[in-house]
């Protein structure tokens, strides 16, 4: 403060100096570069190496100490910052790995990281044309592509944060649509409304029925067959009996890739009930989408065309990046727009001085939102439709090799042929394998996989998920996405699996 009194004449308000900037923009220049090296010595570069742990596994109390998470008066020299990113780097989970196979998003695209980069340094919102002139542009290009692809001729939609608020969206919008007064009026006058899903669908279905003040219970969940696929009859009666109560049915959510088992509802069926009760379909593709690249594979959404509205997100199978995901909608009336504008007049003006029709954040429920579009957009212009289609098909190729090398083996156990990526299946530990088939032995399997996790994740060799699921006790749920992922992971997998549990 001195040494800048002393070469200008300072203006001080309150006490605090005003010439110049406060920042050291060298210093920050310097721990940005210095900061990127180790973002691409320790992330990037060793993104497909497998001789690196997938997690370095530390208990969490170990873990706070090892991070000094205290926050201080005073701010901390850059040398100890850029340790703590290493440090941060070093205790994360590495789901670029090659072997990272626990959830439904995995491995690492390298345009896309860039335009995450790009977006992350421009820190844009994405709601008028006049503070987000490029990303406006490349979410309507994106959109469109998208639209082509689900097989509408034409559409709206809006990039979300996450599948589960599209579904939300949705069935906001459902809502809406059947009756437009409660945007004013509120829910007091409305009948009891009633809204459909298979009892394999998303939580979120759940969680927006609560959100919205529709209520759980009036969430009916429909039977499925062993498949985990909605059976079309059962819907017809829920929606029957729905009537007979004097509820007012307005929506069926389907799921094209369900979490766990990976099935596809048969949509076009679905569609024949929802247009003879004048029922919105909206199809949660969150997981299952993609498949609409692939030439071989998009007969998985056989029907989807017939839907109203689909949430799809490319962050999952092609790698767009968390968070990558669309709501796309048949109607291209505004509907979006008349749902959820509030007309803020400090930032929708109606007199600027371009087309205002670019001004589409009054769409959204959001007012800042993210470019998530661009990511998506970038990567699709370098790997071009083809390169995306090689990814499904690579990916749904591996898990049905792993599922021929299951077959293979003594001690595992597939639950059911896959139709998707979703690979669940028993490993049976030779010590259980002579077991009469009874209550006894499926307690004791039970028990197998969490063992077999906590080794895998104290080890550091791989991470794959496991759950019980109606009735069937605990299973491994393999998932198969990242471009990083060979035949070899594949045999890799198995042979880990049985040496975590060879004394089990």
């Amino acid at each position: 403060k001195q040494e800048m009194l002393q070469k200008k004449s300072a203006v001080l308000v309150d006490g605090v100096i005003l010439n110049g900037p406060i920042m050291n923009s060298k210093a920050g220049e310097k721990f940005v570069e210095e900061a990127c090296k180790i973002i691409m010595e320790e992330v990037v570069q060793k993104a497909d190496d497998v001789t690196e742990k997938v997690c370095e596994w530390q208990a969490p109390e170990k873990l706070k100490q090892i991070l000094d998470l205290e926050m201080r008066d005073t701010g901390e020299c850059h040398q100890k910052i850029l340790q703590l990113c290493r440090d941060v780097i070093k205790y994360s989970v590495k789901t670029n790995h090659p072997r990272f196979f626990n959830q439904l998003y995995a491995g690492i695209d390298y345009y896309s990281l860039v335009a995450r980069f790009i977006t992350e340094a421009l820190n844009p919102s994405v709601y008028t044309y006049e503070v987000s002139p490029v990303f406006l542009l490349v979410e309507e290009a994106v959109i469109k592509k998208m639209i082509e692809f689900i097989g509408w001729e034409e559409g709206d939609g809006i990039f979300n944060p996450g599948g589960s608020v599209s579904n939300m969206y949705a069935m906001n919008l459902a809502r809406y649509k059947f009756c437009p007064e409660i945007k004013e009026k509120g829910l007091s006058g409305l009948p009891r409304l009633v809204l459909f899903a298979s009892e394999e669908c998303h939580y979120s279905m759940k969680k927006a029925a609560s959100f919205l003040g529709i209520g759980t219970e009036n969430v009916y969940f429909i039977k499925t067959d062993e498949r985990g696929k909605m059976i079309p009859e059962e819907l017809e009666k829920q929606v029957q009996r729905a009537r007979k109560e004097g509820s007012a049915p307005f929506l069926v959510c389907a799921t094209a890739g369900t979490t766990v088992l990976g099935a596809f509802d048969p949509l076009d069926e679905i569609a024949d009930i929802c247009k003879n009760h004048g029922l919105w379909l909206h199809v949660d593709a969150s997981w299952g989408g993609s498949a609409l690249i692939s030439r071989k594979h998009r007969r998985l959404l056989h029907g989807i065309h017939r839907a109203d509205s689909v949430a799809w997100n490319p962050h999952k199978m092609l790698l767009a990046g968390i968070q990558c995901c669309a709501l796309l909608v048949k109607d291209n009336s505004g509907l979006l727009k008349k749902c959820y504008s509030a007309e803020a007049a400090y930032l929708f003006q109606q007199d600027k001085f371009y087309d205002v029709s670019y001004d589409t954040g009054d769409k959204s429920i959001q007012c800042s939102r993210r470019p998530d579009a661009f990511k998506f957009w970038l990567m699709w212009k370098a790997l071009g439709t083809t390169g995306l289609e090689e990814r499904v098909n690579r990916a749904l190729a591996l898990a049905r090799y792993l599922v021929e090398e299951i077959k293979k083996r003594e001690g595992f156990q597939l639950l059911l042929e896959p139709e998707y990526a979703n690979v669940c299946f028993w490993y049976i530990p030779p010590s259980l394998r002579k077991m009469e088939d009874g209550p006894e032995f499926w307690q004791k399997l039970h028990q197998v996989a969490p063992i077999i996790k906590e080794r895998m994740m104290k080890k550091g060799s791989m991470m794959l998920g496991y759950q019980p699921h109606w009735g069937k006790v605990n299973f491994f749920r393999q998932v198969v996405i990242s471009p990083q992922v060979s035949r070899e992971d594949m045999d890799f997998l198995l042979d880990e699996i049985e040496l975590l549990a060879k004394d089990l």
